[in-house]
């Protein structure tokens, strides 16, 4: 793995953010064979957006992300914040006021080498020290949806077709007791 610093990001980090949220964008698009959904790479690219104006303007208390650099290279990042619309009308209503962790993105030269792992653990940690006691995460991707059954266990709500024939939506809800925080080195 390489040397990382992972911290808050400023408001020197926001063009970065920005150009490193279309890029994951458009290869996570690419490689679920979506690549010509191009309104909906738009959509989520404005989102994350918004969500890290959200956590700039509030410092980190309407959203919190944390970003990870290897020389100064933006590679990932994560946030946390209220569960959106999408995953509150997919659970009826289960899950509304918790707390979602999103926007885990790795980029694409660095997935598959820990980084992932290492930002979810950090922001289970920023979620224990502010006794935030579970969390939920969602996902509409299958390639993402792979990596989450491997970390998370089964989802616990699965919304069938809901992207389209063969694309499903799924959320996990996971109290952070039960979590394992594991660092792995590689």
């Amino acid at each position: 793995m390489p040397n990382i610093e992972i911290r808050r990001p400023g408001p020197g980090d926001i063009e970065k953010l920005y150009r490193f949220f279309e890029l994951v964008l458009r290869d996570t698009f690419a490689k679920e064979g979506l690549a010509h959904m191009t309104q909906e790479i738009e959509e989520e690219t404005t989102d994350k957006k918004r969500f890290l104006k959200e956590d700039i303007e509030s410092n980190g208390e309407k959203r919190y992300f944390l970003i990870a650099l290897d020389n100064g290279k933006v590679i990932a990042t994560v946030e946390y914040g209220p569960a959106g619309r999408l995953i509150s009308n997919c659970t009826h209503g289960e899950l509304k006021g918790m707390f979602e962790v999103g926007t885990v993105f790795v980029h694409p030269d660095y997935q598959r080498q820990g980084v992932g792992t290492l930002m979810l653990n950090m922001i289970c940690l920023t979620l224990i020290s502010r006794n935030i006691n579970e969390f939920c995460l969602d996902s509409g991707y299958k390639n993402a949806q792979r990596v989450w059954k491997k970390k998370l266990g089964a989802p616990d709500y699965v919304v069938k077709d809901y992207w389209g024939e063969g694309y499903d939506h799924m959320i996990w809800r996971k109290p952070i007791r039960d979590f394992p925080i594991v660092f792995r080195q590689h």
